[in-house]
């Protein structure tokens, strides 16, 4: 997802609610796989997504602070 700072609120909102569901949906989809390279490339996925939704957070907190 790009950076945007000008984004709204609501659509920080919506971009955090989809990067929970992504994570819980990765996080399912490890609990079915097999091997330590299905297993690698499930946890950097989760790690990406856990990372784009701490962003998300920061600048939703940053929103609302103005």
């Amino acid at each position: 997802m790009p950076k945007d700072t000008s984004i709204s609120l609501p659509d920080l909102e919506d971009r955090i609610a989809m990067a929970r569901d992504n994570i819980r949906q990765l996080t399912e989809q490890a609990a079915a796989f097999s091997g330590a390279a299905d297993e690698e490339r499930a946890a950097n996925r989760i790690a990406e997504q856990q990372d784009e939704l701490d962003r998300l957070i920061k600048q939703r907190d940053a929103f609302v602070k103005k």
